[in-house]
Order: C-alpha cells, then structure tokens, then sequence
C-alpha cells in the first residue's frame, strides 16, 4: 500500500439510508482534513452528493430479516466479492463499513487479513444479542466507531479500540423543537391534535407493520374524531404501498408526505413507529412514542433465542429503563396500540417528564460526531 498522506484513498460502504448520511457527514470532515482525498465504496444519494465514486448502486444491499436476506443471499454474496476484489486492487488507506454489519464485517475480516487498516461506523448490537461475535469483530478491525455510550463500554471491557463520538443526528436536530414551524412547512397549521404514523423505510417494514398501524388507527378516529394522522413516505416506493393500504378507510383524516420523517415527528403531539433509528429521532425531537415492531415468524424465533438484551428501542435502551411501550411481534395488537397512545394523550404531565429525560439524553450525545469520527480515523491513517 503506497503512502499518500496528504491525499489518502478512502473506502467507505454503507448499505442503507441511515449509514448513507452518516457516511457523507464523515466524508465531509475528512474532506476538510485531506482536501485530496479520493473517496470509493458503496453509497447513497448523500455519499455520492459528498464525493463517493460508488461501485454499485447501495439499493443492492438494503435487506431486512433473517429469511429475506437467504432469498437475496446469492446476489449479496456476489457483490461482497465483487467489493472484496475492488478494494483489494485499489488498496485504499483505511477502510471504513458504515453500520450493515452482517455485509460489511466479513468485508473487513477478509480485507484486514491482507495487511488494510479498517474501521466499522456503528456498532452492531452485539451487546444486546450474539455476543460470541466479539471475537470475530476484534479480529477484523483497526477501530470500532460507536454512536452511543453504552456501546463503548462493552467494547472497553472486551479490549477492542473504540472510540465514543457521538450521534451526529443529536448535532443536526436543535436542542428545541418548534413544533408550530414544523406545521406551517407541511402545511398544518390548521390541524387540532396530530399523531404521525412512522412504518419503517422498507417494503418488509411496511408490509409487516402498516396494516396493524392502520386498524389502531381507524380506531383512534372513532374515538378521537379530531385527531389528524400524518405518514411520511420514505420513497415513491413507499408511498405507493402505503397509499394502496390506505385506499380501504377513505374516510380517515391522514396526510401523507414524500420524506421529512423528522419534520413530520417534529410536528406531531405523538409518534406511533417502526423500532429503529427512527426512534432515536423521535427522542431528539422530544416526543413521547410508541413502538411497535414485528418480522415474519422464522426470524423472530430465532432472534428471541439470541437476544439478551431487555429492550429493543434506542429511547429506552439510553435512558436505562422502559420510558416507552414496546409492542413487539404478537403483542402489537389494535387494543395495545390504542392503549398506548391514548395514555400520552391524556397525560401531558408524563409527556413533559418523558421531554425532560429526552433532553437530557440528547445533550450527551452532542458535540461534533462527524467531526470526532474524523478525528479517529485520522489518528488511523497516521499511525505507522
């Protein structure tokens, strides 16, 4: 591998939308550090728009579940080795897999066995489920990046380099929200109480979860008439799914946008969601929330055997304790939905409790995590 200090090559891949943004922010710190840098690797829209030279469209990668990625396993393992073979001609200076870790691990294991530097962005949940994985990751990589503090202290205790940088998203989302802004940009000004409707980004997602969302939401009507839903829309994909499940309660007072999920949380009095990193937005805009996930029944029965952790989302895995319903695979039914959101409806006073626990939480997570990343990954590239 050749030295280029001052202009090194860079690898980046990421596999879905949300390590697509990461991606670019760390792009953009390292850019300012390396103006010469040459970036490659798989990414999105916003990693592209930062300077990517993307291999393959990362559409190809963005798979949900255990038996959707066997159906897909051909295609993954063929362009894993296309990856592998174009990375190992390249010899970048330090490669860097943005979360995906079950791509983008064994990309790192096979890489870093020929002598390249290699980073993983984004801990995989190996502190809540498949433990035994430490080993493998101690062996594949140079430096763990980790969004969340919890995550960085199991790596300490397992003697894997790590380095806590923060969420970049808690530097993007304003320590207070303007809800009534938030109203007037999706043109809602003139709407009572609001409950936005987050099914996840994927089509699985969707399929699995919109049609539990939309019965709980047909019965919030009948007892909340005045109640306004919003859904944003991840894609044209999504809106089309989204939309034909919808064609069945034209009665319902629900308003669909083309993204701005963020704005969307940010308007709304409630949050009815998909598990996920969406959650974590929901908590930095200081909205109480239900949670509701589920997956076809192989995968949740071979998950639940593998999971130790006590919670599945981000708000309640943060603030140690379950501050949010959980509504998981069978218990994600119409009368729990109902339940749970009706319950942050007539109880602002623990709505404002949960707002001063999530602002907590949203200050530790601030200062500069693009700008740290950066930061660790330099170090990296310096060290001999």
């Amino acid at each position: 591998m050749s030295s280029r200090k001052d202009a090194p090559r860079i690898a980046l891949i990421a596999g879905e939308a949300s390590g697509d943004i990461l991606g670019a922010g760390l792009m953009q710190s390292l850019q300012a550090r390396y103006p010469g840098a040459r970036f490659i690797g798989v990414g999105g829209e916003e990693m592209t728009a930062a300077g990517l030279s993307s291999l393959f469209p990362m559409e190809k990668l963005s798979v949900m579940g255990i038996t959707e990625v066997i159906s897909h396993l051909p295609e993954l393992l063929r362009l894993r080795k296309q990856l592998v073979g174009f990375l190992l001609e390249q010899q970048p200076d330090v490669v860097i897999g943005i979360d995906s870790p079950d791509f983008t691990l064994p990309i790192a294991r096979r890489l870093h066995d020929q002598g390249l530097k290699t980073v993983h962005y984004v801990s995989p949940s190996v502190w809540a489920w498949r433990q035994g994985r430490i080993k493998g990751i101690k062996r594949s990589i140079d430096l763990m990046l980790c969004l969340l503090p919890f995550e960085a202290r199991f790596y300490e205790q397992h003697q894997v380099p790590v380095a806590f940088v923060g969420h970049p998203l808690a530097d993007r989302v304003p320590l207070e929200t303007d809800t009534p802004a938030a109203r007037a940009e999706l043109g809602l000004t003139d709407k009572g109480d609001i409950l936005a409707v987050l099914p996840g980004s994927r089509g699985g997602e969707v399929g699995q979860l919109m049609p539990a969302f939309l019965d709980a939401m047909v019965a919030l009507h009948a007892q909340r008439p005045q109640l306004h839903f919003v859904i944003p829309a991840a894609n044209a994909a999504r809106r089309e799914q989204i939309q034909t499940l919808l064609a069945s309660t034209a009665d319902l007072p629900v308003t669909v946008v083309d993204g701005q999920s963020r704005t969307v949380m940010a308007a709304a009095d409630v949050i009815l969601m998909a598990s996920g990193t969406a959650t974590l937005e929901g908590l930095l805009v200081g909205k109480p929330m239900v949670v509701g996930y589920r997956v076809g029944k192989v995968t949740y029965a071979i998950a639940r055997r593998l999971v130790k952790s006590e919670f599945v989302s981000l708000p309640n895995l943060l603030c140690r304790e379950q501050l949010v319903p959980e509504l998981i695979q069978d218990g994600l039914t119409t009368a729990a939905i109902v339940e749970s959101v009706n319950h942050w409806f007539n109880h602002p006073d623990q709505a404002a409790a949960l707002k001063s626990r999530f602002r907590a939480v949203h200050e530790q997570l601030r200062g500069g995590a693009s700008e740290k990343a950066a930061d660790a990954v330099s170090q990296l590239l310096e060290r001999r």
